[in-house]
């Protein structure tokens, strides 16, 4: 994974579970980690798969490694937000492939 490539700035996101100050609990998306990654559009298989329906709508983000990422995440990317729907890790903890659909 070659550092140039890696131009756009995303931030990985979880759901919390906070609780006011009347006792109500409330579900909000807190940033966990930020950093570069390298995006893609959706390749031949996903066209194919979704029959050219909503093809802008995903999208295959690769970043350095990172331990802990899950499909319960999502990505902000320039002020987009992103769920994450697999995730591939690339050579040994070197770097993951996060494809996504736009939230």
């Amino acid at each position: 994974m070659k550092a140039g490539k890696l131009q756009h700035a995303i931030e990985l996101q979880r759901m919390a579970e906070t609780v006011s100050p009347s006792g109500a609990a409330a579900q909000v998306w807190t940033t966990y980690a930020t950093g570069r990654a390298e995006l893609r559009q959706a390749g031949v298989s996903e066209f194919l798969t979704t029959y050219g329906e909503g093809v802008a709508n995903n999208a295959v983000f690769l970043l350095r490694w990172l331990p802990g990422v899950s499909v319960a995440d999502r990505i902000i990317h320039a002020g987009k937000a992103w769920n994450i729907v697999a995730i591939a890790e690339i050579g040994r903890r070197k770097g993951l492939e996060l494809r996504a659909v736009a939230a």
